[in-house]
Parts: C-alpha cells; structure tokens; sequence
C-alpha cells in the first residue's frame, strides 16, 4: 500500500494533482525530480523501509495509508512518523578514507551526547541530527577543525580544514548506544567501551545475510545533451527494482549532486549501466546490520564506536590493518558497508566479547 506514495515522493512529477507541489512546499518545482529536494533518502533492507523526507511530504503521502492500515491485524506492520523535527548537514572530508570520515565527524558529536543518523553516499556524508541540537553540532564539529558554509540554495555543509579531506519514542534513531541520563564519556576508548557494553546487554549482534551483495553507484550527468535521456533512464531503473521489492536499495537525492544509490546486485539488470550509472560494477560490498529497535531515540554513539572498531585503532596496534567501511543510518538499523574481502575480518573485529566490554 505504500509503493504508490514511495514512488510520488521520488518522482513528483508524475503525479495527477497539479496542486501537489505547492501544497508540500517542494524545494524548487523547475528542478528536475533528481534535484527537487534539499535531502531525501530512502532505503529498503531486509529489516525495514525507512524514509527521510520534507515534514510536510511524509504526512501528505504517508499518513492516509498508515490510517488505512490502522486495523489491529495489521497494526504491526503500520508506518511510523517521528514527532521530531531533524536537519540535514553535507560534510566534505577530501583526503579521508571514508571509514576515517566516519570516525572524524561522529566522534565529536557523541562525545557531546549528540544522536545523528549517518549516511555515506556516493559523493558526500551526510548527518541528520535533532533541529534542538543544531548549534551545539555546530559548536562540536567547528571545535575539531570543521567549517561551516551554506550554499546558495540554502543547503549547509561542513568542511574539515585540518584534514583536507521502528524503536519505541526513545527508540528510532540507528545511533543509540548511550543513554543520554549517563553523563557522555571522556574519551573515544571510554565511548568504545560502553558501546559494546550496551550492545552486548540488549544481546544486538551484527548479522550478515550470506546471498547479499551491493553496489555503490552514482547516476550520470555527463553533459547537458544526454541529461534528459540519462534521467528518464534512472527513472526506469528505479521504478522496475522498487516494483519488484527489492532486499536492499537506498536512494539519496539532493540539490547539489546527481543521485547516489546503494543497490544489491541482482537489480543492476534494471538499468542500463553504462549509459546511466556510475560505478564500478565489480567491487561488490557487503552490509553488516545491526538491528538497534531496543535502543533509544536519544542515545548516542553506535557509529563512533563501529567506526573506531573498524579504522580508529590501527595507530594503537590493536588492528594489524584498516578496513575500508561506509555507514547507513535508518530507522531501526544501523549497516556498516565493508568490501566484499573485508568481511570476515570486519565480522571478527566486531564481535562481542564478554571479558572485553564489561558492563558499566
């Protein structure tokens, strides 16, 4: 019941209503849909279909068919729409390994008790985080090296100059690991520790499904002549792999660059790749799912914590090598992204163990 809506808010305009955009106050109506919103995500795993939207566009396009769906036999699988009002920021880290980007702009945040969601797309990162905590964001991130800009079309970004580079209501964020009533910890080694403290008493273990494979791409905008021909063809592509409900697809789309997808394999056969997309179509990625629902909403620092798992160690000679990694925030879950080579030394370094981490 909720392809239809799913698909006007990607493709907005297709729909019938002329009054549409108006009424939900899109960004720019004579932008192309790829560019239509400051910030969209949506992302479908085996877990969850997760929605990151303009307020006003999740209560015009969800909110009926969640109504709809409000009988007790299907009650469980009813939408949610978080109460809370979020703001997105763009932050550039040329230079970076993109694990060390992840490690570099969460760990600031966390240790000041900010929860965010994170997203590593094929162009940028990207952080959501509570419209309430929006300055002190800005005065965590600036304190470590970071620059704020705001682009002319009002979207805002971050710039590191020094490295050139369905919970309950406490419970949706992908990023809990710490209450915020414990006072937020000292370190990144003390945040470490009480991550995989919390992880191990609430029993969330990374999980893997062995048949999944992804590819990070990017559509293309080669040059102005094939640009309307590029877009219909990632149009098409989309909508054939949503219809066929994929096990994992996530689609960014912004003001600022063509759109970025995280997609399984089996679906590159919607598209025509080398017209339309960017990518490289051998390096296959695996997601690593943590299922975070018994977590709260205001709880912080599961990305620091994997993050520093998985790249922030190696200088202390507690990992003998870096692992390449990339994050994705959505409602319930929190996946970090590894190569397909990565994974078994990624599954192991993640792992859970009772003498290490105990309980705070």
């Amino acid at each position: 019941s909720y392809l239809q809506p799913l698909l006007t808010l990607i493709f907005p305009d297709n729909q019938q209503d002329g009054g549409f955009e108006e009424s939900t106050h899109l960004a720019d109506p004579s932008l192309p849909w790829l560019n239509r919103y400051p910030f969209l995500n949506v992302s479908i795993t085996p877990i969850e279909c997760s929605i990151v939207c303009p307020k006003t566009l999740a209560e015009v396009l969800f909110a009926p068919p969640r109504e709809a769906a409000a009988s007790p036999a299907v009650s469980s699988n009813r939408a949610t729409i978080s109460s809370e009002d979020f703001v997105v920021m763009s932050v550039e880290g040329e230079g970076l390994e993109a694990g060390k980007r992840v490690l570099e702009l969460t760990s600031p945040l966390a240790l000041v008790g900010i929860s965010i969601f994170f997203f590593t797309t094929y162009f940028s990162d990207y952080i959501l985080v509570p419209a309430k905590s929006k300055f002190q964001v800005v005065r965590a991130l600036e304190d470590r090296g970071f620059r704020f800009e705001r682009f002319k079309k009002g979207a805002e970004a971050y710039v590191n100059l020094t490295a050139h580079h369905n919970r309950n209501k406490s419970s949706t964020s992908s990023l809990g690991a710490v209450s915020l009533s414990t006072p937020p910890p000292a370190t990144v080694g003390e945040l470490h520790a009480r991550t995989f403290a919390l992880l191990q008493r609430r029993e969330i273990v990374p999980r893997v499904d062995a048949n999944l494979r992804l590819l990070q791409c990017a559509g293309r905008r080669d040059s102005p002549i094939s640009f309307s021909t590029d877009e219909m063809g990632l149009q098409v592509g989309l909508t054939r792999s949503l219809v066929y409900q994929p096990r994992f697809l996530s689609l960014t789309l912004t003001e600022n660059d063509p759109a970025s997808l995280l997609l399984e394999k089996g679906l590159v056969s919607n598209f025509d790749f080398e017209n339309v997309l960017l990518g490289n179509r051998e390096d296959f990625l695996v997601p690593i799912m943590l299922d975070l629902e018994p977590l709260p909403l205001e709880a912080t620092g599961i990305v620091c914590g994997v993050a520093d798992r998985l790249v922030g160690r190696i200088d202390s000679g507690d990992l003998t090598k870096a692992i390449e990694m990339s994050y994705l925030s959505t409602a319930r879950t929190g996946t970090v992204i590894v190569e397909e080579k990565d994974l078994d030394y990624a599954m192991d370094a993640l792992r859970i163990r009772e003498d290490n981490y105990p309980e705070h």
